[in-house]
C-alpha cells in the first residue's frame, strides 16, 4: 500500500485517539488509555536540553534524546495495534504520526509512504511542521550545525521498526533547526543506509563513566607521549644520589619486574613510576595511578578490581576496575600499605596468576599489568605488625629503590627552582626577576620536610606574591617557617649540608688566630674558597653550600681570586 502527495494525516479519523485522553485531577494524573502521560512546559525541556548539552556534549545529548523518543515510539506502536486491530496497515501505521501530533510534539505531513509488511519493503518521506525541538533551538539555544529533532527522530525509528518487525531508520535530511527551509525526514530499512551501524549505536545506552575512563586513558597516553618527546624521563635532577637512583631504576625499566619505590612524602615517586613506564615496552599502553590512601577502605576493592551490578548497595551497573583499565600497561599503587587485607589478597592473586574476579562476580578476567608500588612507611615494619601480608611484600619488593629526599640533593634545587619558576610564570602570566640572594641562601639552609612538593608550593607562593619585574624575597617564599629559617650566618657553619651552631669559644679562638697572624680579609676569603672547592671536588654548588653562599656569589669570588676563569 502506498500514499503519495498526501497533505494530511487523517485528522477526521482520530476521535478514537483523542477519546483516550483523560484528566484525573483528583489523582494528579493524565491518562492516555492505560499509559500515564505528563504535560510539561517546553521551556523546561529547553533548559534541560541546554544543561545536558553543556554537561555531556552534543553527541551524548543527541543519543539521550534519540533514546527518549525511541522508548515513546515503542510504547505507541504497541498501542496502535490494540486501537485499530481491523484497520488497514497504512491506517494503523498513521496512528504514530497522529499520536505525535496529539501530544504537541510535531505536525507530521506525509509526502510519500510506501509500505509492504509481507515483503518488508518500506519507504517514507515526511515533512515535520512546528517541531518542538526546532522551537527550542530557535528561541533558547541558537542555530545548530546539524539537524536538531532528535527525540522526534528516535520516535519515528522505534514506532516504524516495531510496526514493520524489522529495523527501520529515519534520517532528517533537512532541518529548520540548522537553517534549512523545512524539516524533512526519510525512512527506509537500516541496511539501505550506508552508515546504519554507526547510527544504530545511538540507541544503545552507554554509561558515561566508561567513556570518562576511556578518555582518561587517552589523556594519560597523550600526556605520556608528550613527556617522552620532552625527554623528561626521570624528572629533574643531576645530583649524585638522584642519578644513582635513576640508574638503578633504568636497569629494571625494560623488564616486567615489579618495582617498589621507597621514600618520603613529596620526593616524586609518581614521576619516577611514570618514567619507568615510559622507558618500558608498555609505553604506548595505559598508565594508571592510584592513591590507595585516598580511596575509602570499603570501596578500594571495587575501585581496583571492578564490581558487578548488584554486588552492594549503590552498585547499579557493572564496571571494570583500575587493573582492567591498565591491561597491557602499568599501574602505580601509591601508599600501598593502606590496602585492606582482602585487597592485599586480591593483589597477590593478580601478581601471581595475572587474573582477578570483580567484586560480586565469579567470572575470571585475565590481565597483563605491571605493578609499581610505593610507600613512605616501612613495609617490613608493617609486616612485623601484622598490617601487611609477608608474601605480598616479597612479591612487591623484588626490585626496591629508595628515592633520596631533597635535603640529600641540594645541588638539584637550582634546577628545580628554574623549572617551577618557568611553570608558574606561564600559569600566572607574569615574569619575576627570580629569587633574591637571601632567598637562595634560605633555600639551601632549609631542611625541606615536604621535599619537592613543598619546594613547588613555596615557589608558587613566591610568584603569586611578587609583581612582574621584581625579585622574589624570602618573605614571599616562606610564611610560618620564616622565623625558623632566620639564622645568623656568622654564628653557624655547615656540616654535611646541615646548619650547626658553633660555640662562642670556638669562634673566638680562630678569630684571634687570624688577627694575630695579620691575615688580610681577601686572603681569608681566598683560603676559604680554595678549601671549599677542594673539599667539594671542584663542584661549585657543593662548595657554595659549604660556605653558606649562593652559587653565583661563590662563582664571583672564584673569578675575583683567579681560581677559575
Amino acid at each position: 500500500m502506498s500514499i503519495a502527495q498526501r497533505n494530511d494525516t487523517g485528522e477526521t479519523d482520530i476521535k478514537d485517539l483523542t477519546d483516550l485522553i483523560k484528566f484525573s485531577y483528583e489523582d494528579g494524573k493524565v491518562w492516555f488509555g492505560e499509559q500515564r502521560m505528563l504535560l510539561m512546559h517546553v521551556s523546561a525541556m529547553a533548559a534541560f536540553r541546554r544543561e545536558l548539552l553543556n554537561s555531556i556534549g552534543i553527541e551524548r545529548a543527541k543519543g539521550f534524546f534519540l533514546r527518549l523518543g525511541y522508548q515513546a515510539g515503542i510504547r505507541d506502536a504497541e498501542l496502535s495495534r490494540r486501537l485499530r486491530p481491523t484497520s488497514k496497515d497504512i491506517d494503523i501505521y498513521l496512528t504514530g504520526p497522529q499520536l505525535h501530533s496529539i501530544k504537541g510534539m510535531v505536525k507530521p505531513n506525509p509526502i510519500k509512504l510506501d509500505i509492504d509488511q509481507k515483503t518488508g519493503h518500506f519507504y517514507a518521506e515526511f515533512e515535520w511542521i512546528n517541531s518542538w525541538e526546532v522551537e527550542v533551538v530557535q528561541t533558547e539555544l541558537g542555530q545548530m550545525d546539524e539537524p536538531a529533532c532528535w527525540s522526534l527522530l528516535g520516535y519515528a525509528c522505534a514506532f516504524t521498526s516495531a510496526f514493520m518487525g524489522r529495523e527501520i531508520i529515519f534520517r532528517e535530511v533537512s532541518c529548520r533547526g540548522c537553517g534549512d527551509e523545512r524539516c524533512l525526514i526519510v525512512g527506509k530499512p537500516a541496511k539501505e543506509w550506508e552508515d546504519h551501524e554507526e547510527f544504530s549505536q545511538y540507541f544503545k545506552a552507554e554509561p558515561i563513566i566508561e567513556q570518562l575512563y576511556s578518555l582518561q586513558s587517552q589523556v594519560n597516553s597523550l600526556r605520556s607521549n608528550l613527556e617522552r618527546q620532552q625527554g623528561q624521563y626521570y624528572g629533574i635532577g643531576q645530583s649524585a644520589s638522584y642519578k644513582e637512583a635513576c640508574m638503578k631504576i633504568d636497569k629494571a625499566a625494560q623488564g616486567k619486574v615489579s618495582v617498589l619505590l621507597l621514600g618520603e612524602t613529596g620526593v616524586g615517586k609518581e614521576v619516577i613510576a611514570r618514567s619507568v613506564h615510559l622507558r618500558s615496552k608498555r609505553a604506548e599502553q595505559p598508565f594508571i595511578a592510584v592513591n590507595c590512601a585516598a580511596i575509602p577502605q570499603d570501596l578500594i576493592e571495587a575501585e581496583l578490581f571492578g564490581v558487578e551490578k548488584g554486588a552492594f548497595t549503590g552498585a547499579t551497573q557493572s564496571r571494570a576496575g583500575r587493573f582492567e583499565r591498565a591491561d597491557k600497561g602499568t599501574i602505580f599503587l601509591d601508599e600501598v600499605v593502606e590496602l585492606t587485607p582482602r585487597a592485599q589478597a586480591s593483589l597477590l592473586r593478580v601478581l601471581q596468576e595475572q587474573e582477578l574476579e570483580r567484586v560480586g562476580g565469579s567470572q575470571i578476567h585475565n590481565v597483563n599489568v605491571r605493578v609499581i608500588a610505593a610507600t613512605n612507611e616501612s613495609l617490613e615494619q608493617a609486616v612485623n605488625n601484622g598490617k601487611f601480608r609477608a608474601d605480598l611484600y616479597y612479591r612487591l619488593s623484588v626490585f626496591p629503590v629508595k628515592i633520596p629526599p631533597l635535603r640529600d640533593r641540594i645541588d638539584d634545587i637550582p634546577l628545580l627552582v628554574e623549572h617551577f619558576l618557568q611553570k608558574f610564570h606561564d600559569d600566572y602570566s607574569k615574569r619575576t626577576l627570580g629569587l633574591s640572594d637571601k632567598a637562595w641562601d634560605y633555600l639551601s639552609k632549609y631542611s625541606w620536610p615536604g621535599n619537592i612538593r613543598e619546594l613547588e608550593n613555596v615557589i608558587e607562593r613566591g610568584v603569586i606574591l611578587t609583581d612582574s619585574n621584581e625579585t622574589i624575597s624570602v618573605d614571599s617564599l616562606f610564611s610560618s617557617t620564616i622565623e625558623q629559617l632566620q639564622t645568623n650566618s656568622e654564628d653557624h657553619v655547615y656540616s654535611n649540608g646541615a646548619v650547626v651552631k658553633t660555640s662562642e669559644k670556638e669562634k673566638d679562638n680562630w678569630i684571634d688566630e687570624i688577627l694575630e697572624r695579620e691575615i688580610s680579609l681577601d686572603a681569608v676569603e681566598k683560603i676559604l674558597t680554595e678549601s671549599a672547592m677542594a673539599k667539594a671536588k671542584d663542584n661549585i654548588s657543593k662548595a657554595a653550600r659549604l660556605l653558606g653562599v649562593t652559587r653565583p656569589a661563590l662563582a664571583y669570588r672564584l673569578k675575583k681570586h683567579g681560581i677559575i676563569e
